[in-house]
């Protein structure tokens, strides 16, 4: 299957899909190799990793395009891809659309924001008027015509305008034709609850580690209603983490403690296809 169908799949089932996000190829290769269905590659963890930056829209579409095929090609799960506003008006929009669907991802993501957008979970936020939303939401799903892929539908309105013209919004979005849906940041879990019980189709939770929305369980997103949860920043969180203990241990020059094994890692990698693979070709590497 492609990998939109296999998304579709996925969402057709009577389940909460987890999903933790990558922000590059082997980020979502641990994330495959650890038996998850799908990932998203995280526009805050992507800009951190390929450019040292906080994702404030200063990564390009053209970055952002390529740091999602390195993603797709590593993997044989479904991606689901940043497209943040669509990077410009709605003719920019669909070239966005169909661009993530070139790089192989199953479904990409389109929001309300200003440009240029901010994490849902860091001051400063606003969104476009209803009429622009609309229409980012109309070009991408008319881009889905020319291009297979799934359209993640966006709104950071509950931040300045309320829960209820986030929901208002979300349902304009499925009206369009949007497959999943995806108010950002409410704040309490009967807030979660109105939105799941008020919207259409599949919608998706995004459960940032001291953000704003409850870290509620798989059970209970579940129970409210949820068809999947982004987990954006657990990763990376946990690798930085990782990163700055080695650092202060070999600074110290102390031993360095909680280090993956040398043939874990080489494992983990591909090193070990790679060579099974090869075995199939040894005769070509025979001096002659």
């Amino acid at each position: 299957m492609t990998a939109p169908d296999r998304l579709r799949a996925l969402l057709a089932g009577d389940r909460l899909n987890v999903m933790p996000c990558c922000f590059d190829a082997l980020s979502a290769k641990m994330i495959e190799q650890g038996g998850f269905g799908l990932t998203f590659m995280s526009g805050f963890a992507a800009s951190a990793s390929r450019i040292g930056a906080p994702d404030l829209g200063l990564m390009s579409y053209g970055e952002v395009a390529d740091q999602a095929r390195n993603i797709c090609d590593a993997v044989s799960i479904p991606v689901i891809g940043d497209g943040d506003t669509g990077y410009g008006n709605a003719m920019n929009v669909r070239r966005t659309v169909r661009g993530f669907a070139r790089a192989g991802c199953g479904a990409v993501m389109i929001e309300d924001q200003v440009a240029p957008k901010r994490c849902g979970h860091t001051p400063g936020k606003a969104v476009v008027g209803r009429d622009e939303a609309f229409d980012r939401i109309r070009a991408a799903v008319d881009a889905r015509g020319d291009d297979d892929i799934l359209i993640l539908a966006r709104t950071d309105a509950r931040h300045e305008l309320g829960l209820a013209e986030a929901i208002g919004r979300a349902e304009e979005f499925a009206r369009l034709g949007a497959d999943i849906l995806f108010v950002e940041a409410p704040r309490t879990a009967a807030e979660m609850r109105e939105v799941c019980e008020a919207l259409p189709g599949p919608k998706m939770a995004n459960i940032v580690e001291g953000g704003e929305t409850p870290e509620l369980s798989h059970a209970e997103l579940r129970d409210i209603g949820y068809a999947i949860a982004a987990y954006p920043l657990t990763l990376m969180a946990a690798a930085m983490q990782a990163m700055d203990a080695a650092l202060g241990q070999l600074r110290d020059d102390a031993p360095r403690d909680g280090l993956m094994d040398f043939a874990t890692l080489r494992r983990k990698i591909g090193f070990d296809d790679y060579y099974e693979a090869s075995e199939r070709y040894a005769s070509s590497a025979r001096p002659r």
